[in-house]
């Protein structure tokens, strides 16, 4: 049958299409992503077997080497040692050989021992999965082809294409070097769209590494995770369990003390709280120092709040000059700027116990008090006020 069983019009292939390669982004999204790389949720043997046999047909994953690479990942991301980033190795080589750079990830046997703790062991994955990555893909093609006919081979080029193009080549190559930022992290992730419902969510980069564990990666109410809906579609029907969400900050009215519960909420939220320091206290004081800036000053502005709010450590040698420039040339700006450093050095330096980080954050606070700036004070009262929110 040229066209199949189904025997579908030329709009039903490409609807077959997208349905098809919306299970395999759903697939890793849910399954490898979220579930075994992050466990962020629980999945019902079920659903878990269906992914996994789903992945099987569609990809040729082996589940243990997809989460070890991606674990790496995070333990080194945008460092030497990361195995696909684009700050390391260059986005060209990301974008287009992003497939490549995971399967010699996974050849390191030593790495995928260290980082695949917890994966799925069992009789089928030893002997079916493993053993016989490209039956799976091959079992697909027939499928389509008895399903669509001669169309099902596009259909089938295009279901292999998926994940290599959209997660390896561009949420792992354009995530980390196109895109807006929620909040900024040491590493050099973003948001490629605020919605993108043919990546699963994914393209909400930045977003998950600042909450990796995270079932949900939608920050903002703009944002939509299509992951997320389908997660909570499979937890109404019971087969899925939610096990962590992003943390979130509250205001305890009245409350006038750094104690336990504000060092929990802060550091929990520290990109959140970084974020509104630099919205709070830093950008008022550079909008005001701009105006006044004169002619010879105005380049150093340029780009100035990417340098004032950003990763010093993620900066070039020539961004870090005109920081260094500027700060050294605006007082206010360099007491705010040395402020936000050491509050960030708060949760940075290793401490021996939270007795100790619980006394680096009050004595923050008492300095910040008495830095005599109206807008730093502020900030530090407000932070006293900070209590972990129930999600």
């Amino acid at each position: 049958m040229v066209f199949g069983f189904l025997g579908l019009s030329f709009w039903g292939y490409v609807t077959a299409a997208l349905i098809l390669t919306q299970i395999t982004i759903a697939s890793v999204t849910i399954y490898l992503h979220r579930n075994q790389a992050h466990r962020a949720l629980t999945l019902h043997p079920i659903v878990s077997h269906f992914f996994r046999f789903w992945l099987w047909l569609t990809t040729a994953t082996i589940t243990k080497e997809w989460v070890a690479v991606h674990r790496k990942h995070h333990a080194a991301t945008d460092v030497k040692g990361d195995p696909h980033s684009p700050v390391v190795l260059g986005l060209k080589k990301v974008f287009w050989q992003g497939a490549e750079l995971y399967r010699s990830a996974a050849e390191n046997e030593e790495m995928v021992r260290k980082y695949s703790n917890g994966t799925p062991d069992d009789w089928i994955e030893r002997n079916l999965y493993s053993a016989h990555q490209m039956v799976g893909i091959c079992l697909m093609l027939g499928i389509n082809l008895f399903l669509f006919g001669i169309p099902g081979l596009t259909i089938w080029a295009v279901q292999m294409m998926w994940i290599p193009v959209w997660a390896a080549g561009v949420i792992n190559g354009v995530g980390h070097a196109i895109g807006y930022r929620n909040h900024e992290c040491p590493d050099a992730s973003r948001n490629i769209v605020p919605w993108g419902i043919w990546v699963g969510g994914e393209e909400l980069h930045n977003n998950h590494h600042i909450h990796a564990s995270s079932a949900k990666f939608s920050l903002k109410w703009w944002e939509f995770d299509i992951g997320w809906f389908y997660i909570r579609c499979l937890s109404i029907l019971g087969l899925a369990k939610v096990k962590k969400l992003p943390p979130k900050l509250a205001q305890a009215e009245g409350k006038l003390c750094v104690d336990i519960e504000t060092l929990r909420a802060v550091i929990a939220n520290r990109f959140q709280v970084m974020s509104q320091y630099y919205k709070a206290v830093i950008q008022p004081i550079l909008q005001r120092e701009k105006k006044r800036a004169g002619t010879v000053d105005k380049k150093l502005f340029q780009r100035a709040g990417a340098l004032l709010k950003g990763q010093e450590m993620a900066f070039s040698m020539r961004s870090r000059v005109r920081l260094q420039a500027l700060l050294s040339r605006y007082e206010q700006l360099r007491v705010v700027y040395n402020y936000r450093q050491s509050l960030q050095n708060v949760w940075l330096t290793a401490a021996s116990s939270q007795k100790e980080l619980l006394e680096a954050l009050q004595l923050w606070c008492r300095q910040a008090e008495a830095s005599g700036l109206e807008s730093l004070c502020q900030f530090a009262q407000q932070l006293k006020g900070y209590v972990p929110k129930p999600v």
